[in-house]
């Protein structure tokens, strides 16, 4: 569990289908821009499904390239640190990346195709010690909610003192095997991310990386901005199930978020929804807010960004995160792709759909749920 001391979020840098800086990836959600395109990375004869969410960035279409997650960390890792000011050598500033694939793509590639790649670019550290003389660097490797957990681990080492600066990340990319297992989970091929949709068929993978500069409130912005405050980030472990999340545990750490940053349900004004499109999360999720949120009406406007990146896996979270930022920032929800037809268990919440739209905000939180029962929830607050 993590939360106990304010930090300024001083520095962003994202890198998605849809854009490769904060700002692209923002406003591409506020227009309905999605990321939706036929398979490229590999043969899609071999599957059911066609299509997902990737970064169209091969030199030549149809074939692949190592290393390509690597590569989306730099960036974003870059972006965030010119964003706060900070000098591209990080030294010891604690790095700690959140995955779920790391560089499995990479392995397929040289182990199919004897592609070359050193087994030591596995660990993220060796790209960001190359790039960036980073010295203390940390892979966490926990499914969907990885980089929310990193963020919940950067948070207590500011707690502790253990340091001033931290950067907290998560990138993922597309793999063949990680495809192929998800074609045969659904009994119908999805062909887009539906969240709360009653033909949600399921979920497809997107790409992407992302970086957050974090600094303890009290040591103050540095060189960098005044993006947000973190108040609190809460995870939980319930290990309820392999892959089926648990409405009661997820209802328990969006509890414990809101202990930490000291908010009570009706300060939420937004909610970033994990919002996969496959019927079991979404139902889950759905049922956790409605219990968490029960009296609070009218109920927090809500949104959920999978629609158009697809599900960036390890990087979600944080994703999520910096677009709640950016959302109190500007006063601008991005909507929902996709939902047509809502799903009972949403009856009654303020989802955006269809088009952006303007409201006031203070207080964001940001879902984040992987499998085995991996939750995070994290609370961010607007500051002048």
């Amino acid at each position: 569990m993590s939360g106990r001391t304010d930090a300024l979020v001083v520095g962003m840098g994202a890198v998605t289908s849809i854009g490769s800086t904060t700002v692209e990836f923002f406003d591409s959600l506020c227009a309905g821009y999605s990321g939706l395109a036929e398979l490229r990375g590999f043969d899609r004869s071999r599957y059911r499904a066609q299509h997902a969410y990737e970064i169209d960035d091969r030199p030549v279409p149809g074939s692949d390239t190592t290393l390509r997650a690597s590569r989306w960390l730099e960036q974003a890792v870059s972006a965030a640190l010119r964003d706060a000011g900070l000098d591209p050598e990080l030294g010891d500033i604690p790095v700690l990346v959140g995955t779920t694939l790391r560089e499995l793509r990479s392995v397929e590639l040289s182990w199919r195709d004897g592609v070359p790649f050193d087994v030591r670019d596995l660990h993220f550290g060796t790209a960001l010690r190359n790039r960036f003389g980073a010295t203390n660097t940390y892979t966490v490797a926990n499914a969907c909610s990885a980089s929310l957990y990193t963020l919940g681990l950067g948070m207590d080492l500011l707690d502790v003192g253990a340091a001033d600066t931290v950067v907290v990340a998560g990138v993922d990319t597309i793999t063949e095997s990680t495809y192929g297992l998800l074609d045969r989970c659904y009994p119908e091929a999805p062909d887009q991310v539906r969240p709360f949709d009653r033909d949600r068929r399921g979920m497809l993978q997107g790409e992407g990386a992302v970086a957050v500069v974090l600094r303890r409130e009290a040591d103050g912005p540095g060189d960098g901005h005044r993006h947000a405050r973190v108040r609190g980030v809460a995870m939980n472990c319930d290990a309820y199930h392999p892959s089926a999340p648990d409405a009661k545990s997820i209802a328990l750490v969006t509890r414990e978020a809101h202990r930490r940053a000291g908010v009570e349900p009706s300060d939420v004004d937004l909610v970033m929804l994990h919002g996969t499109g496959t019927a079991l999360n979404d139902e889950a999720e759905a049922l956790a807010v409605r219990e968490v949120f029960s009296g609070v009406a009218p109920s927090p406007y809500m949104t959920a960004i999978k629609s158009m990146t697809g599900h960036t896996a390890g990087a979600s979270g944080l994703h999520s995160l910096v677009v709640a930022v950016e959302t109190l920032r500007c006063g601008v929800v991005p909507p929902i792709l996709g939902l047509d037809n809502p799903i009972d268990e949403v009856e009654g919440f303020r989802l955006v759909r269809e088009r952006a739209e303007v409201a006031a905000l203070r207080v964001a939180q940001v879902d984040s749920f992987g499998f085995g029962g991996l939750n995070a929830v994290a609370i961010v607050e607007k500051v002048a």
